[in-house]
């Protein structure tokens, strides 16, 4: 008997992510704010003219002014990207809410010429670890149980190894931390809601949450996390990876085994054994 084939397990259910974006206020977006600034300053950096941007976000209304003459597209599945058609690809704040992360990636290469840029920017492993444990915490004594509330951010190195997965030559992936504060744990709630990254996991409750968890929370996080002005701190990991697709003229790292010249010669320094 053959077995039909099981849908793929999702990790965002794209009908709340969508709901989510449609709530968002225009003056929460510090977040996209600092990720234009990174995105600005690194291009500044890269001795090249490009003219054949494109940019994918889920708020293209936020991006479309940011490089000039860019083709501006929302971060859906499918990508509206035709292949080989840019020089530099931009992917804004989008990758933490994507349930193929890696699919997104392997896209952008497609859809860039020889050669061309990609600079991707979103959040990480490190985003909220303060209401992560606290909430945790406070939902295994109040409840006794555990659930999905924050997605499961990438770790650096992750991403980084997701650049080479897709297919992209020397791959780069930093880090910048960004920190704000607020006055209680449901201040930070509502101010996440209106930058659109409220919770939308698919397997997250579908039912309210008794307040005794909110409240013990607070308690969790202002006994642990409390700044010397009384307030609650939150990070917000904002990753920048880079990667060029492959091309000929792209350096290459040499064979092992065929330098010419040894260090020691070129630092003009004694060469010893290292102890046992």
């Amino acid at each position: 008997m053959r077995i039909p084939p099981q849908d793929t397990p999702k990790l965002v259910d794209r009908v709340a992510r969508a709901a989510n974006r449609r709530r968002i206020n225009p003056d929460a977006l510090f977040l996209h704010d600092a990720a234009i600034d990174e995105v600005q300053d690194r291009l500044s950096m890269v001795n090249r003219v490009f003219t054949l941007p494109a940019v994918v976000t889920p708020l293209p209304q936020v991006w479309d002014d940011v490089i000039p003459g860019a083709h501006v597209i929302e971060d859906t599945e499918v990508l509206d990207l035709g292949p080989g058609s840019y020089d530099l690809v931009v992917h804004a704040m989008g990758l933490h809410w994507a349930n193929d992360p890696v699919g997104q990636l392997i896209q952008c290469r497609r859809a860039l010429r020889p050669d061309g840029l990609l600079l991707a920017v979103a959040l990480g492993g490190e985003t909220l670890h303060e209401l992560r444990a606290a909430l945790g915490q406070a939902e295994v004594e109040v409840s006794g149980g555990l659930s999905p509330r924050i997605a499961p951010m990438a770790e650096i190195r992750d991403l980084g190894g997701l650049l080479q997965r897709a297919g992209f030559a020397l791959p780069v992936a930093d880090n910048v931390e960004l920190r704000a504060e607020y006055r209680d744990i449901w201040h930070l709630m509502r101010d996440l809601r209106t930058m659109g990254e409220g919770n939308a996991l698919h397997a997250r409750l579908r039912h309210p949450t008794r307040r005794g968890v909110f409240q013990r929370a607070q308690e969790l996080y202002q006994s642990n996390f409390v700044t010397g002005s009384g307030r609650l701190p939150a990070t917000f990991d904002l990753i920048c990876l880079t990667g060029w697709s492959p091309d000929e003229s792209q350096p290459k790292p040499l064979r092992p085994g065929s330098a010419t010249a040894r260090l020691a010669d070129v630092l003009k320094t004694p060469e010893g054994k290292l102890p046992d």
